[in-house]
């Protein structure tokens, strides 16, 4: 599986959930494949997105899925502490695992020695889970939406991506208001 059809699964099981995507290419691609009001596309906060979802997810009592990379995750393991100490906290936690921080370069992350799944159960995560295939990452992502309890999914990527789309050019201004009052309706 390569990060194009992850994101393309995460899509196709998700409506009107928020969604925050990491910076770099997980966000390109989201906002290619399906750009929706729901979607909030990170740029210049890497190792926030599950901070981010975290919040919302505890602003509105509703599910929020944070689309993680493996490199961002690193670089602020801290959310799993925090996520994890919250009782039922309604957060989908997807981490792309490619090992490496794609969009600079693609210079290797330490992911390969590091299991995200012990690592969030230790934190207190009630569900983690591992999958580099399609089929069950769809499986899996259906479950942790009916559920009101954190879930992390590590997905690995082992397949490159045929291309990514341009950087993202909107205006943050406008894409924080309407993402805003997207995650306001839902409350």
């Amino acid at each position: 599986m390569n990060k194009t059809t992850a994101i393309g699964t995460v899509l196709a099981a998700t409506t009107d959930q928020p969604v925050v995507f990491t910076t770099g290419y997980a966000c390109r691609i989201a906002k290619h494949l399906a750009d929706r009001p729901g979607h909030f596309y990170m740029t210049g906060s890497m190792g926030l997105a599950a901070s981010i979802a975290t919040g919302i997810a505890l602003a509105t009592g509703r599910t929020a899925v944070a689309v993680d990379g493996d490199g961002s995750l690193l670089m602020n393991p801290t959310t799993l502490v925090t996520a994890g100490a919250l009782h039922e906290l309604p957060l989908v936690h997807l981490v792309l695992d490619d090992a490496s921080y794609a969009s600079t370069g693609g210079q290797r992350t330490p992911a390969a020695a590091t299991d995200f799944t012990a690592w969030a159960r230790a934190c207190g995560y009630p569900s983690v889970a591992r999958t580099d295939r399609p089929d069950e990452l769809a499986a899996l992502l259906r479950e942790a939406l009916e559920r009101p309890a954190q879930t992390l999914i590590q997905c690995v990527l082992t397949d490159p991506d045929d291309g990514v789309p341009p950087r993202i050019d909107l205006d943050l201004a406008e894409h924080h208001r309407a993402f805003t009052r997207h995650v306001s309706a839902l409350t």
